[in-house]
Order: structure tokens, then C-alpha cells, then sequence
């Protein structure tokens, strides 16, 4: 036999052996069954981004704090259900300071930087007229909560929307209710000159009293920020017969000194004005003298109304105190809005929001049903009329469109 074949012999008997071996060796033990592979976490949907710009320091910040305190707490109420269209809403606050060139930058951040789909905040006329026509330009729906210049949305255009009524309708209401309510035919009448609001205010205001048959004695002027009313009051006092009533048409932050003055100098008549005097400063800074003081504004906070009182509620449970005026609610109400017309368009395109914004019939507000007819963005609201006595706020009386 040759070696090759030898070898051969001893390669196959060592198979065998082998073989063999396995045969008789214990199986082996089992694996433990596979663990299914983790798969990665699903992305969260993205956020959609809302701009809330409000003044909330400076002059405006008695009415725009809480304006925006609003919107947090809808924001918040809109998230823990669920969202919108299952995505939750992030508010992009930025403060414009009560100045036209910090609005108007905090709107261009929003915009360019943030990539809000749309805006909501403002309550006066004046920076409403210097942030609007920047959503405008760029095609980003802005809903004003509290500027009321009835003619806003003609002047910015069709991407800008009103939560509250127009100043036509305040001064009206208030003209009415000085003249049926307070039995007035006399009214003085002293205008902040630097706002949109404080002029359209006092024009719309003489418009119904005097269309109405009562005369207005004398009219004067100031410039927000003055602080000293002396001059003007020594005019007041010096007319002969006094007038039934006295017309203020001021910002916030000259609500509550213009009332300490006058009340201070002895002039008692009814003190009338608009929403600009919907702020806690008249009780603050005026105190036990801030009586006989009536003015228009969006809602009364004592009203029974379920939709007002789970407002408050809600607010109250919120912040540690109740809702410091309207203008809180009115925040609500806006962001409640916007996130409806999302809904509604399906999308968060934010020209789909505007056609959904557009088509908005009988909304629910805490501040009112909203409407808008066919080719108009102001919605025709009722006006609640509000008394202080003693530095009380109270609900008077509710005038309806």
C-alpha cells in the first residue's frame, strides 16, 4: 500500500470517529429566542408656531400682559387636548416694548426667524398699523386682539383680521349710554393727540353725541406722557354751566392719573371713555376717588355667562389672581381663533389659514360671536359698558349691534 492511500485510511477513520463522538455528545442547550430589534423612535410631530406680540412693558402693559396671559392659557388649554390637527402649538412671545420700532422688529423676528404661520397680540391701533403690514408683505395672517381702529383692516390688508369691535362702535355705545342712561347733554372733551386710537375715539364719540342732540362745550388736548393736567382741568372749571359729563379718550397709562386730577380738583360729574380705560391703573393710581367713572369695552368679567365664568376660572386657576380685564380675554379668545381657522383649513399654511380666518361664522368667543361677512375682517360685536365706584369694576349694561 502506498502512503497516499494510508493516509486516506486515517483521514476517513478519524471522520468516523468524529461522528461517533457527536452522536453520543448531549444536544447542546437552546438559545433564548431572539429579541425582536428596538425600533427607532418616531419623530415628534413638528410644533406649529404662533407669534403673540404684545407691548408687555411700557405703556401699554396694563392691557397687554394680560392679553398675553390669554393666549398662553389657550395655548395651553389647546395642547393638553390634543393639539391641533395632532400637533401641538408653540407660542413665540416677543416683546414690542409699547414702541413702534421694537414691534416692528419683534414682528420681522417672528416672521424671518422663527417661521410663525401666524401672529395674534396688539391692542392698539398704533402699533397694530406698524406690525401688520409686515405679515402682510409677507403673507403671514395677523389677528389684532385689541387695537380697534374700524378701518385696520382696509389699511393693512387681506392677510390682517380684528378679534374686537371698532372704535365706531364704543364711542357710539358710550355716546348712548351717557345720553339715555345718564340723562347727559353736555359733554367736555379732553384727547390724547398721539394715538390712532385716542383720535378715532373722540371723533366717533362727537359724531354720535352731537348727531344725537348734545353739544360738546369744550374741547381740549394733551400728548401721552404728560403727567400734569392742571391747565387743562383750570378750563373745565372755569365753564359756567358745567357739563354733564366728562369725556376722556387716553391710553392705560393715563387712564387712572386723569381721573385722581380731576376728581382730586373737585370736578364729580360722570367721567365717560372707551376701553382704553379698561385697566387696573384707575383703581390703583385714582383709589378711593376712582367713582363715577364709566367706560365701553370688550366683556364684564362678572357677567354669569358660563363662557365668561369658566374663563375666569381657568385664568384664576392659572396665574394665582383673576383676569385683570377684557383685554386677558380677548387674548384667549384670538389665539382660540387662529387655532380654529387651522382646523377648519386643514393645514398650517398660512394662506389656508387666512381663507379659514375669512370664512369665520359665529365663533364662540368669551368677548362675543365672531363673524366675518363677505369681504370684510372687523366683526360686529356687542359693547359692555363697565363702572367704578370706589375703585370697584362692575357690569352695567350690554349694548347690542
Amino acid at each position: 500500500m502506498s502512503r497516499i492511500s494510508g493516509f486516506r485510511l486515517l483521514t476517513v477513520s478519524i471522520t468516523f470517529a468524529a461522528l461517533a463522538a457527536a452522536c453520543a455528545a448531549p444536544p447542546p442547550a437552546a438559545r433564548p429566542p431572539a429579541q425582536p430589534q428596538e425600533q427607532p423612535t418616531a419623530p415628534a410631530a413638528e410644533t406649529i408656531k404662533i407669534g403673540a406680540l404684545y407691548g408687555v412693558t411700557g405703556g401699554m402693559s396694563s392691557i397687554d400682559a394680560p392679553g398675553l396671559n390669554g393666549m398662553k392659557l389657550a395655548a395651553k388649554q389647546i395642547n393638553a387636548a390634543g393639539g391641533v390637527l395632532g400637533r401641538q402649538i408653540e407660542l413665540i412671545a416677543i416683546d414690542g416694548k409699547t414702541d413702534q420700532t421694537a414691534t416692528t422688529n419683534a414682528a420681522s423676528e417672528m416672521i424671518n426667524v422663527h417661521k410663525v404661520v401666524a401672529i395674534g397680540g396688539l391692542n392698539d391701533s398704533t402699533f397694530a398699523l406698524a406690525a401688520g403690514p409686515i405679515a402682510q408683505q409677507a403673507g403671514i395672517p395677523f389677528v389684532t386682539a385689541g387695537a380697534t381702529l374700524p378701518t385696520l383692516p382696509e389699511q393693512i390688508g387681506d392677510f390682517f383680521f380684528m378679534a374686537p369691535f371698532g372704535d365706531d362702535a364704543q364711542a357710539y355705545a358710550i355716546a348712548d349710554y351717557a345720553i339715555d342712561d345718564l340723562g347727559a347733554k353736555t359733554a367736555y372733551m379732553l384727547v390724547d393727540q398721539a394715538y390712532d386710537f385716542t383720535t378715532a375715539l373722540a371723533k366717533f364719540f362727537k359724531e354720535r353725541f352731537t348727531g344725537r342732540g348734545g353739544t360738546i362745550v369744550l374741547e381740549d388736548i394733551y400728548k401721552s406722557g404728560d403727567t400734569d393736567f392742571s391747565a387743562q382741568i383750570a378750563k373745565v372749571k372755569a365753564l359756567n354751566p358745567q357739563p354733564d359729563v366728562l369725556f376722556i379718550s387716553a391710553v392705560p397709562s393715563e387712564a387712572g392719573l386723569t381721573t385722581k386730577q380731576f376728581r382730586d380738583a373737585g370736578l364729580t360729574q360722570p367721567i365717560i371713555s372707551g376701553d382704553g380705560f379698561d385697566t387696573p391703573l384707575i383703581a390703583e393710581v385714582a383709589g378711593e376717588v376712582a367713582d363715577e367713572v364709566y367706560y365701553s369695552t370688550h366683556a364684564a368679567l362678572d357677567n354669569p355667562d358660563p363662557k365668561v365664568q369658566n374663563f375666569v376660572k381657568a385664568y384664576t386657576e392659572e396665574y394665582g389672581r383673576g383676569p385683570e380685564n377684557a383685554f386677558a380675554a380677548l387674548g384667549y379668545d384670538t389665539l382660540n381663533l387662529i387655532a380654529d381657522a387651522i382646523k377648519r383649513a386643514g393645514s398650517a399654511d398660512p394662506k389656508a389659514i387666512r381663507d379659514a380666518l375669512a370664512a369665520t361664522q359665529g365663533f364662540n368667543a368669551v368677548t362675543g360671536e365672531i363673524t366675518y361677512q363677505e369681504g370684510k375682517r372687523k366683526p360686529n360685536k356687542s359693547v359692555t359698558i363697565i363702572k367704578v365706584q370706589d375703585g370697584k369694576y362692575s357690569f352695567v349694561k350690554e349694548i347690542k349691534p
